[in-house]
């Protein structure tokens, strides 16, 4: 049978997938985000903000393609990944050598870690450093680097999970646990929200940590443009420009 041209086209690119498509241009680029990590990705009202949402627009716009935001829970994220239903997550994810058995990693963009948010009448008990017996109970957020970190460091915590940040910042404030372990750029941004209400960082650093963004193992034709907006952005002042616009810098 004698396919038309337009026809062995259409074939051909169904063959090939998504990602090739897109890198024509033509198709969208579904962006998965987790809303929970203030100031890289978070909920103004019902709208989307901070420092992943403003990359991933500027992403799309140096790839040519539309960006569709889709909302993922945390846990969920490499899942949506391989099951096809995002493309790439922007979603202050960390790299880690477990993530790279199943996600393909951008070049970093970004260094962070995990640091303490504490009442601010308890933060000389952190002066000289964490011991190795926590004081009171520890909150973390889900599946998260900082989940890892308490169980690694400090295996006879007390340990309350939360799906949100500003879910735990609240059970700070009510005593319900005593220090919130999670990534620098959120405990800095929450101290500076519930500064006034009593909440304060412990400015040591327990990991030391990179920032990526993860595709499907293979998508190298999404991850090649992806690293290539990374370098750019860094060389034109894009990254700056959107840090300072979201981020408040700790002393």
């Amino acid at each position: 049978m004698k396919l038309h041209r337009r026809t062995w086209l259409i074939f051909v690119l169904s063959l090939l997938g998504p990602s090739f498509v897109g890198a024509a241009g033509a198709a969208d680029l579904r962006v998965g985000v987790s809303p929970i990590f203030p100031p890289m990705v978070f909920k103004q009202g019902k709208e989307l903000a901070g420092v992943e949402v403003d990359l991933a627009r500027a992403l799309g716009e140096n790839l040519g393609r539309k960006i569709v935001f889709v909302e993922v829970p945390w846990k969920d994220q490499m899942d949506a990944l391989n099951d096809r239903r995002i493309d790439i997550i922007m979603s202050s994810m960390s790299i880690t050598l477990a993530r790279r058995q199943v996600m393909d990693f951008s070049a970093p963009y970004m260094l962070t870690g995990q640091m303490a948010l504490v009442r601010r009448d308890d933060k000389g008990q952190y002066m000289l450093g964490f011991p190795l017996n926590l004081p009171g109970k520890a909150g973390v957020l889900k599946a998260t680097t900082g989940e890892f970190l308490l169980q690694r460091d400090f295996p006879k915590a007390q340990r309350k999970v939360f799906d949100s940040s500003e879910e735990a910042a609240k059970a700070l404030l009510k005593k319900k646990i005593d220090l919130f372990i999670t990534d620098s750029t959120v405990v800095w941004y929450l101290s500076g929200v519930h500064a006034n209400d009593g909440l304060s960082v412990v400015p040591i650093a327990l990991t030391e940590e990179q920032l990526g963004w993860a595709v499907r193992k293979g998508d190298d034709a999404l991850l090649g443009p992806v690293n290539a907006f990374i370098t750019k952005a860094g060389q034109d002042g894009t990254f700056t420009r959107v840090a300072r616009r979201w981020m408040a810098v700790g002393p």
